[in-house]
């Protein structure tokens, strides 16, 4: 595989925390001449920080609303693939949400998102994620759950567009079947629908009567869960035992 995309809460981490085993993905990754892009509905802040901290030269997040790349100096470029226009209008609903059902709660990193927004559900109660998600179809945003959050946006947002875009644009001597997408969650379920290699670790089974469209190959077991789930079957992908 020339490319990992992958999911990050629930699938890179473990336990919700990034731990010796995302390091070791990094390193069976770069041994094998191939590249991890994550591919997120965290921040654009976020995106910063992970290609500041760690050896990744692109990322993917807001949910595929934000390609972000690293140059050769280390300098990050940013392209949004939404328009001014529905960043704008976004802005103006998260303001009139917040006014409409004051107890939603905004992330905690929303001050570094641009091209969507997340509400904090597990801080809510049911029935006021309710109300709000009631707004946001009301005024005709899209939404989605990750593991963490209620991301809404305006305009074609999802992680399988963004991915596709990227490879036409970034990486168009790579064949798509050279590819491979990791998830764990709802907000993944655009890669799963039409990416030809994919897979969900194991716990991903918390969500997946929730799923129209499941990942081509489920691992089981505890010890396949998140980054350990990754880990184990990148393993077995590279040493050719895997075949697609």
């Amino acid at each position: 595989m020339k490319i990992v995309f992958s999911d990050f809460d629930g699938t890179l981490t473990v336990n919700g925390k990034l731990g010796a085993v995302f390091f070791e993905l990094l390193d069976i990754i770069e041994k094998n001449d191939s590249e991890l892009v994550i591919v997120s509905g965290r921040s654009l802040s976020w995106g910063h920080f992970l290609l500041t901290h760690f050896p990744l030269k692109h990322a993917i997040m807001e949910g595929g609303g934000v390609i972000l790349t690293k140059n050769m100096d280390g300098v990050i470029s940013e392209e949004f693939l939404v328009s001014d226009a529905d960043l704008e209008k976004l802005e103006r609903t998260t303001i009139a949400l917040q006014e409409e059902v004051p107890e939603t709660v905004l992330s905690v990193d929303s001050f570094g998102r641009k091209s969507d927004r997340a509400i904090e559900f597990s801080l809510m109660k049911q029935t006021d994620v309710e109300k709000a998600e009631s707004y946001l179809l009301k005024h005709k945003a899209h939404f989605s759950r990750s593991n963490v959050h209620v991301n809404f946006w305006f305009g074609d947002i999802s992680k399988n567009y963004a991915v596709n875009y990227f490879l036409k644009n970034y990486t168009p001597h790579i064949n798509l079947e050279d590819t491979i997408f990791y998830g764990d969650s709802l907000n993944d379920e655009s890669m799963f629908e039409s990416f030809p290699n994919t897979v969900g670790v194991s716990n991903i089974i918390s969500v997946l009567d929730q799923l129209h469209h499941k990942p081509r190959i489920i691992l089981e077991g505890k010890e396949n869960a998140g980054a350990l789930g990754v880990l184990a079957h990148l393993k077995e992908v590279f040493n050719q035992s895997i075949d697609f």
